[in-house]
């Protein structure tokens, strides 16, 4: 059911006033290079977004971006596929407080000039040398970089240990598997694992110099941070670097992670969450094992993690998995450290019981909230936090946390907002914060240094559960913002930014079943201003060969064939995009 509600004519030009007077870019494209046209190399989804809190104007973004895949005509013009040896992480930058941004080129694996033929007869494509819209230094080495990014900025190492004096260093963590197929060819062991490449330079970088990427002993090798067997999936992980000078672990740098073993043995694989540490500015990294391996009936542990610092260098890590005693619910949970990572508490439940929103897609095989073939909705209840840590110095640190989760029905999946102000032990009865016919789907919060303003960012359907694939459907970037004071709950939300709606079955998976928006949206803030990522799908066009296609998939029918794609629909099908915001602090 949805809700409407009418404001008085005074306060909705109020709402209006303060969204454009407090705007320094309210919505803006970020994924600013890549094409309209053709699917997937239309695709960016999944993004991430880090603020230099040294250099507060300076904004990096991540996201999974097929710029560089082949078109869907080569080869089998009903399939398009991802293209051995090419990457899908994208990189993004803006020196302008988010006001515009900068999509570098590089070199490396491509294929985005292989746009093949209709009909029979084409041979496909093999990746070659040449432009690419992602990051660099992964073929060389003999990897892919395989998307899912995180981004964080710390202080950069110098002969006295970590300083801003020396600058600013950018981690860019992101999933990579091998590129050659060969035991032998292998640079590491397993399906998937965590790698981190790093940046001095991000002007440099953002310039399309790719050497910029090139620090310390590891040279222009991108870091493999996960410890792999050969049957290791390690996924969905986050970065962050202790950047408070307050800290006595300050420049400290953290990836978390789950790590999937034994992919081969089907659903009952242990699958641990795991932190490891870096001292050395990203050199090396020791593993910590956080959780329990059991994955089972009895107990899911942590996934979708989230991992901050405060003022004083405790560590917090933050995931979502269930409870035995509870009845197997699933909870928000943390784990902390307080001697820079090398010892964990227990993992602790702080909100909750949550509930995964939506409902099991078979022809999927995962939760969706919008309907039918429609897009995946597992990490919707994955915890996302920020800490008022008071960086760079961390002198005006409150170290108030705040968090954002989506749970609930699917009529009713409910944005969560919840807080603590006494270092993870009590936190606020969770409320829910969307605006009213809002269904949330992915969210994440900011908080500013200074612990004074909260800014919130979540993606959300309009319409509802659709049991079809004909009517439209409607997703929505929203951005919005409450101040916080003292020991005191933070206010009242307001809406700061609704991006144009877009219909969500323009975009695509690439095996054409399904929707696909990835699995979070970012949120950064500063003393003065707060930024947001979403995913966007405005410019996508409905495809209704595509739809009918779906439709036959979820229908069982055995004889179910997708269309051929650039003939069948739309040149701007699959178009998904990444915009953002900047938002100058609404109540300075």
């Amino acid at each position: 059911m949805r809700r409407l509600f009418v404001l008085p004519a005074a306060a909705a030009v109020a709402l209006v006033v303060i969204a454009i007077a407090g705007a320094l870019a309210p919505d803006t494209r970020v994924s600013v290079a890549s094409p309209a046209s053709p699917f997937s190399q239309n695709k960016q989804n999944e993004p991430a977004l880090a603020v230099d809190a040294n250099h507060p104007n300076v904004l990096v973004s991540g996201a999974n971006e097929e710029i560089d895949e082949e078109a869907c005509n080569a080869a089998d013009d009903g399939t398009c596929p991802f293209t051995p040896g090419v990457g899908v992480s994208g990189v993004y930058f803006s020196f302008d407080s988010g006001t515009t941004w900068t999509q570098p080129q590089y070199t490396g694996l491509t294929a985005r000039d292989c746009q093949g033929v209709p009909g029979p007869g084409d041979p496909g494509c093999t990746a070659h040398t040449g432009p690419i819209g992602t990051l660099p230094w992964y073929a060389e080495n003999g990897l892919v970089a395989d998307g899912d990014p995180a981004v964080a900025f710390g202080p950069r190492p110098g002969p006295n240990g970590f300083n801003w004096a020396n600058g600013s260093r950018l981690y860019f963590a992101n999933l990579t598997s091998n590129v050659g197929a060969t035991r032998s060819e292998q640079t590491f062991n397993g399906f998937e694992a965590i790698a981190v490449s790093r940046t001095d330079d991000v002007r440099a970088a953002a310039a399309g110099d790719k050497t910029a990427w090139c620090v310390g002993a590891a040279g222009c090798a991108p870091v493999i941070v996960s410890k792999q067997s050969s049957t290791t999936f390690s996924d969905k992980e986050q970065v962050w670097a202790d950047n408070a000078a307050s800290s006595p672990f300050f420049g400290t740098a953290y990836v978390c992670w789950a790590t999937f073993r034994g992919q081969e043995k089907g659903n009952a694989a242990p699958a641990p969450l795991v932190v490891a540490v870096s001292s050395d500015g990203g050199e090396t990294w020791r593993e910590h094992q956080i959780t329990a391996a059991a994955n089972n009936a009895q107990r899911n542990p942590l996934d979708g993690c989230t991992i901050r610092t405060d003022s004083n260098g405790n560590a917090y890590v933050f995931g979502v998995g269930t409870l035995s005693s509870a009845g197997k619910q699933a909870f928000e949970f943390v784990s902390v450290s307080n001697d820079g990572g090398s010892n964990w508490s227990r993992p602790a439940p702080v909100a909750g019981p949550v509930t995964q929103p939506g409902l099991f897609d078979p022809a999927l095989g995962r939760p969706t909230i919008d309907g039918i073939a429609g897009a995946r909705s597992d990490l919707a209840a994955a915890p996302s936090v920020d800490i008022a840590n008071g960086a760079p110095t961390g002198a005006d640190a409150t170290n108030r946390i705040v968090m954002t989760y989506v749970s609930g029905t699917i009529t009713a999946p409910h944005v969560f907002f919840t807080e603590s102000t006494d270092r993870a032990a009590m936190w606020t009865t969770p409320r829910p914060i969307e605006s009213a016919g809002d269904r949330g789907l992915y969210t994440a919060p900011a908080i500013s240094q200074n612990g004074r303003d909260v800014y919130v960012v979540y993606n959300a359907f309009t319409t509802p559960y659709r049991t079809n694939t004909t009517e439209p459907r409607s997703l929505v970037g929203v951005v919005k913002h409450a101040d916080a004071a003292g020991v005191s709950p933070s206010g009242g939300f307001s809406e700061l930014h609704r991006s144009p709606p877009g219909d969500p079955r323009g975009t695509s998976q690439n095996g054409l079943t399904a929707e696909f928006l990835g699995d979070y949206v970012y949120a950064v803030a500063t003393r003065t201003y707060g930024a947001a990522v979403w995913n966007d799908a405005r410019s996508a066009a409905d495809c209704p060969a595509i739809d009918a296609y779906r439709t036959a998939v979820e229908n069982g029918d055995p004889n179910a064939t997708p269309p051929a794609v650039q003939q069948a629909c739309p040149a701007n099908f699959g178009n998904s995009d990444i915009f953002g915001g900047s938002y100058a602090d609404p109540t300075p």
